[in-house]
């Protein structure tokens, strides 16, 4: 059996699809949709050339709240009959189409709901122009199928190509080759000539505009907002330069980047050729820049070799960190690197903390079964793995790691993969029988057991030293506004505010915010640091700003630990109902999800 043939075999163990790839498979897909703002809704036909690997007469998609209308066989468009099985809020249903062994083509007419969770339809408010209305749609992990009926399995690759018709003033952009302005018609072509999981499938309708950057790079944005960008991303040639350097030619042709308003749920979505990006990066000092190597490094890890299942997810993102630090220490040194690797294990061991360090969800392998997938989308994943690719490289060295994850690279390109299958790879081309180096390695202590293994190397950093001695000189009674804060970072300040006391006065939060004006900070990253310790000291002075923050801002990893902060006080949680109920329709299903359960 082909390493293919077994990465496919091991998605029909997918827990989150009712598909059966190992016996009818979706290969190609012909997308023709049309964009309707007034109602919400996206309209069409979703052609699917299909390979019946068993002959049988069923092929399973699967939908989420969507309508299916009408569902034909063939290019002759030969009507069939379906059922929609069984299924949950999470899960959606089946879709079983009745198919012929000879089907190779099936063509599905639909409509999505006005509600469909991988859609954010914007008001023009809620936009940076406040002029036209703007969509876009996030489609990991299992969200792909509330708006095209799919098989929708991270082990399963397709294809595309699609038709997109959107208002005339508007410019449709996908997870694809791109037009770069918009025409008169409204009308827009679109192709992925290499094969995608459907987590990858992504769509954007706005106003928009393009800036090239580089050969391959450029970005798009609304008007308002893309001289903000174009300075912010000015560097994302040298990043796929460095990036190349370290692990091979980019195999997806451009890699552009597009802007979206800020209910973007994530900082980015490495949706292939078009990364999803928050405008939270936008600092006006490109101190956040690394989250664009993060999603320039899922190029390689993720989209080029894919988790099979969401349970492997750390064979994504844990690769990833690790390698946006590589581009980064490659373009900015290693003490640069080493305040991110820093701040990552602060993340990681806060995760464990919350979870409880022997939480079965701290292990890397996770058993999601029955379970919306997107609880496995936290620091372990990406903080856990990345530290546990950092050990085997500090254990055998660099260059035979590098040399490694090459080969790995290389061998599972555009294919999915699963743990098992990654640890069988370790063993046969990097420990080769060495019973020592495989003690060393530690696969059982790092991804099979809760929590961090023991005598785990805890990540240091030249620079934050020099912000611990600010901190001691404060915390001695020296005056914040004559504290050594010459060029700090964006890393250096978060570090900063992360060793604040928990409990201080009235009077010390004052003069920091003084001093340092973080409550009027224009970047993300410090604001959402900042807005903890006001919660918690009471300080009402940020109350103005964190309600406009809240109220804008819809990435998940600054709402959470906010409202978290709030809810924890019967006046602070009165607070947060009353942000939240003003600020609930700016944000994407994958935030609301987690808030409404926090705030009920």
């Amino acid at each position: 059996m082909t390493t293919e043939q077994r990465a496919q075999e091991s998605a029909s163990a997918d827990a989150h699809s009712f598909a059966k790839p190992a016996e009818a498979v979706a290969k190609h897909l012909s997308l023709n949709i049309d964009v309707n703002f007034d109602q919400k809704v996206l309209s069409g036909k979703a052609s699917y050339l299909i390979e019946n690997k068993t002959g049988t007469d069923q092929i399973i998609f699967d939908t989420r709240n969507l309508q299916i209308e009408k569902v034909y066989l063939g290019d002759s468009m030969e009507e069939t009959t379906f059922t929609l099985g069984d299924g949950n809020d999470v899960l959606g249903r089946p879709l079983m189409v009745n198919i012929k062994p000879d089907t190779k083509k099936v063509t599905i007419e639909y409509k999505t709901s006005p509600d469909a969770a991988a859609l954010q339809w914007l008001n023009p408010q809620q936009t940076a122009g406040k002029k036209n209305p703007f969509l876009f749609t996030q489609s990991q992990a299992i969200l792909a199928r509330t708006w095209i009926p799919i098989q929708d399995s991270p082990g399963i690759r397709i294809t595309y190509d699609a038709k997109v018709k959107v208002p005339k003033n508007l410019l449709a952009v996908m997870s694809a080759s791109n037009p770069v302005e918009k025409n008169s018609t409204g009308e827009y072509a679109f192709e992925m000539k290499q094969p995608i999981p459907s987590y990858l499938m992504a769509l954007s309708v706005g106003d928009l505009v393009f800036q090239k950057v580089g050969p391959q790079t450029g970005i798009y944005a609304e008007p308002a907002t893309i001289e903000a960008a174009a300075y912010e991303f000015a560097e994302m040639d040298k990043m796929l330069n460095a990036a190349e350097k370290i692990y091979g030619k980019y195999r997806w042709d451009r890699y552009d980047l597009l802007v979206l308003p800020p209910s973007f749920p994530f900082g980015g979505m490495e949706n292939p050729r078009l990364t999803f990006v928050t405008p939270t990066v936008l600092a006006k000092d490109r101190s956040l820049t690394s989250l664009i190597a993060h999603e320039l490094a899922h190029s390689w890890s993720g989209n080029l070799v894919t988790n099979a299942t969401w349970n492997d997810f750390w064979l994504n993102e844990g690769f990833t960190v690790y390698f946006e630090r590589r581009i980064m220490e490659e373009l900015y040194g290693k003490d640069y690197a080493d305040m991110l690797q820093v701040l990552g294990y602060q993340d990681l061991t806060n995760t464990i903390n919350d979870i409880g360090a022997e939480s079965e969800d701290t292990r890397l392998k996770l058993d999601l079964e029955g379970r919306d997938p997107d609880e496995g989308l936290t620091d372990i994943a990406y903080e856990k793995g990345n530290f546990f690719l950092r050990h085997i490289e500090n254990t055998v060295g660099r260059e035979k790691f590098d040399a490694f994850v090459n080969n790995y690279f290389n061998t599972f390109a555009f294919q999915s993969t699963n743990t098992d299958k990654f640890l069988d790879f370790l063993r046969a081309e990097l420990i080769k029988g060495d019973a020592e180096l495989a003690e060393k390695i530690n696969i059982e202590g790092w991804v099979y057991t809760p929590g961090l293994p023991q005598g785990v190397k805890v990540p240091t950093s030249t620079r934050f030293a020099k912000v611990e001695e600010a901190f001691q000189s404060w915390k001695n009674g020296k005056p914040a506004a004559q504290l050594s804060i010459k060029d700090w970072s964006s890393h250096e300040w978060l570090h900063f505010i992360r060793m604040l006391p928990e409990q201080m006065s009235q009077q010390q939060m004052a003069e920091v915010d003084k001093a340092f004006n973080f409550t009027n900070s224009g970047n993300s990253e410090v604001l959402a640091a900042w807005f903890i310790h006001a919660i918690r000291n009471n300080y009402t002075t940020a109350d103005k700003a964190m309600d406009t923050f809240l109220t804008n801002v819809g990435r998940r990893k600054f709402l959470v630990p906010i409202y978290k902060a709030l809810v924890a006080t019967p006046e602070g949680k009165k607070k947060a109902l009353a942000i939240y109920a003003k600020a609930r329709p700016n944000y994407h299903a994958v935030s609301t999800v987690t808030l409404d359960e926090m705030l009920k």
